[in-house]
């Protein structure tokens, strides 16, 4: 069983196992991060499992569940809202909010970051720092804790962050922190 002391360590035992001392995680969140995944959470719970569990209904009444192809649709929809829903709540539970970073000097999480890779700076990339479960590429959000969030965070503008990629070493440089 898990337990959490005063300390912020969890600790694990099992009868006849040595005790073993592990950190307890938390997750950083942003605070629209944290604001899109109560939001998100709450359509899940109030909206869209209700209307799952009448599909469920719906399906079961038609007889046979063994060749419904509705039942067993809804309940395999049903499983993923109420895994969704699950894993939401534990990030809401493991997860701190981190304030955006404040001035434009230094990237941290909130931080709009301008890069270009060394060597062609004609073309650049603007990256926005967040917490590692509000990362989305198509939006260029980047999480603090990917192999570019890592490199990037703490730097300032004129600075290098080399990032290892499977290609080799990719070298950014800083050009604009907002």
């Amino acid at each position: 069983f898990f337990f959490q002391a005063e300390d912020g360590i969890r600790d694990y035992k099992v009868t006849g196992v040595q005790t073993c001392a592990l950190p307890i995680y938390k997750a950083q969140l942003t605070k629209e991060g944290l604001e899109e995944l109560k939001e998100e959470l709450r359509q899940l719970k109030e909206e869209k499992l209700p209307q799952i569990i009448d599909r469920v209904a719906n399906a079961r009444e038609q007889g046979d569940l063994s060749e419904n192809a509705d039942y067993h649709s809804a309940k395999e929809e049903q499983n993923f809202t109420e895994t969704r829903i699950s894993e939401i709540e534990d990030i809401l539970a493991n997860s701190t909010v981190v304030k955006n970073t404040k001035g434009h000097t230094t990237v941290g999480i909130g931080s709009q970051v301008e890069v270009y890779i060394k060597g062609k700076s004609s073309k650049t990339f603007t990256y926005e720092m967040v917490g590692e479960f509000e990362a989305d590429p198509e939006e260029n959000k980047i999480s603090s804790v990917s192999p570019i969030g890592k490199s990037l965070l703490g730097k300032k503008k004129g600075d290098e962050a080399t990032v290892k990629a499977p290609a080799g070493e990719v070298v950014y440089v800083v050009k604009n922190i907002k």
